[in-house]
């Protein structure tokens, strides 16, 4: 945890210094930075074949994607002025407003996390449901992350309070693959492809599942709008051309999504995004593609079930009147011409 608070410190220091130069630069030469929380995710594939496919340069756009291991982090620096837009979950765009800052889900890729919350085989039999979550060690990747809000959560739903537990930032992808190998995780919760990748080796089972509609409307009550691009408002009014060409870009991914296989969509990617087997992720791409909205705009079910999640778990949230309408929109998405 040191180390880990460590780093960040290094890291906000980085962003005070970048900051100012990078916000001037991105005006001068016309480059949009956007930071992506896990780029190889699953669940911010729009953004990937947006890129692979030539979407954005077909728009006219100098697109610089950046990589990032946790939400909160690619947060932080779309607030420093770092980055133009976040690839993100639209959870952080409620949590904001409460702390008085305004910004907005643009195009929202999935009306499900695409997260399944796994257990170490090793714990089979102890830890059976999120009742279980009581001093257990459960991976998350960043503190104050979307996996961390779902989390406390579904541990509250069964009756476990945060302070029986240890939640602990172990990133995504091979550094989670590694904490639950090397036990400092009991459970923990990942995305695609890193979750198949686990359950393929029979080290890690499902205990809950929200990588569809369904089943994340058993699990949280309704839909759970999460993936996006999520941008600060006040860039919105002042670059609406710029964000319009955005959602037409990743409009056409999410048409591209919607119209070609799992196998047809894998072929267009870096094979680094396969998590080492394309078969697996072809697989668990086709057994999760309901998760993608059709087209970028936000499910009108899905942000109540956000503020109900967040008003549990969060103290920055729980008594403050948050306007839902102001948290996105719906205008460039629907106007988008791919």
């Amino acid at each position: 945890m040191r180390s880990y608070i460590a780093r960040h410190i290094v890291r906000w220091i980085g962003m005070a210094l970048i900051a100012t130069s990078c916000i001037n630069s991105t005006a001068a030469d016309g480059k949009i930075v956007i930071i992506a929380a896990g780029l190889e995710k699953q669940i911010y594939l729009p953004a990937r074949l947006a890129m692979q496919l030539g979407y954005f340069k077909d728009q006219g756009l100098d697109v610089q994607l950046l990589n990032e291991s946790a939400g909160a982090n690619a947060q932080d620096m779309l607030l420093a002025g770092a980055a133009q837009g976040v690839i993100g979950a639209y959870d952080h765009t409620v949590l904001l407003q409460a702390k008085g800052k305004s910004v907005q889900s643009v195009v929202q890729f999935t009306q499900s996390p695409g997260e399944v919350e796994l257990v170490s085989s090793k714990m089979a039999g102890e830890i059976n449901s999120a009742a279980d979550f009581r001093h257990r060690h459960l991976g998350i990747t960043g503190l104050g992350s979307s996996t961390a809000f779902l989390t406390l959560y579904l541990a509250n739903l069964n009756g476990v309070k945060p302070h029986e537990f240890t939640l602990v930032p172990v990133g995504s992808g091979s550094s989670f693959i590694q904490a639950l190998q090397q036990d400092r995780i009991d459970a923990g919760m990942t995305t695609e492809p890193t979750a198949s990748a686990l359950l393929s080796t029979g080290k890690a089972q499902i205990l809950t599942d929200l990588r569809t509609p369904a089943t994340t409307q058993k699990a949280l009550g309704g839909l759970y709008p999460f993936a996006c691009l999520y941008m600060q408002t006040a860039w919105i009014n002042t670059h609406r051309v710029e964000v319009q060409r955005l959602s037409n870009a990743l409009v056409k991914a999410l048409a591209f999504i919607q119209n070609h296989s799992a196998s047809e969509i894998a072929n267009q990617l870096p094979p680094g995004d396969w998590a080492g087997n394309k078969t697996l992720y072809i697989q668990s791409l086709a057994a999760s593609k309901s998760m993608f909205t059709p087209d970028g705009v936000m499910p009108e079910t899905g942000p109540p079930t956000v503020l109900k999640v967040l008003s549990t778990i969060n103290r920055s949230v729980m008594g403050k009147h948050i306007d839902l309408s102001q948290t996105f929109t719906t205008e460039f998405a629907k106007m988008a011409k791919p």
